[in-house]
């Protein structure tokens, strides 16, 4: 298992951008646009990442702007930790084995959703390739937030 990024949502792409860029001395190393979903992912390395070249292997920091207006609270400008992990599949279920609860099933070969004991989300995103759609995955439900 890898880690990758940590999310935040952002009101303002040019506020934050200004913060974690011009006074942070963050570099942007990724914008994606997503249209159907409505939301923009700017990815952010550290300086010293950056510099030194290593952001394509260094944890990111995710900024999530959605391009409907939307008030954070309550911890929700916080989105989830991310880790990337050799097998999707075995792996959520080897966490179920462990009574872990799977809230977002890896129904497309790719991501899953799971949340600590103390409501953290969790990421989990599949290593290269998403894998081949497979049961008993693509038929499961949602199971609360993720």
């Amino acid at each position: 298992m890898r880690y990758l990024h940590t999310m935040v949502r952002v009101r303002d792409i040019d506020e934050s951008l200004d913060f974690y860029c011009n006074k942070m001395g963050m570099t942007e190393v990724r914008r994606m646009d997503h249209e159907a979903g409505r939301f923009t992912l700017i990815f952010l390395a550290a300086s010293e990442d950056a510099e030194s070249g290593r952001e394509v292997k260094a944890p990111l920091l995710e900024l999530t702007y959605n391009w409907d207006p939307e008030e954070y609270s309550g911890g929700r400008n916080f989105g989830h930790l991310a880790y990337e992990v050799d097998n999707i599949y075995e792996y959520c279920a080897s966490l179920q084995e462990k009574g872990v609860t799977i809230n977002r099933p890896p129904r497309d070969g790719r991501m899953a959703f799971i949340r600590s004991p103390d409501n953290i989300s969790f990421e989990l995103l599949q290593k290269g390739d998403s894998l081949e759609v497979a049961e008993p995955w693509a038929s499961m439900p949602n199971v609360g937030e993720w």
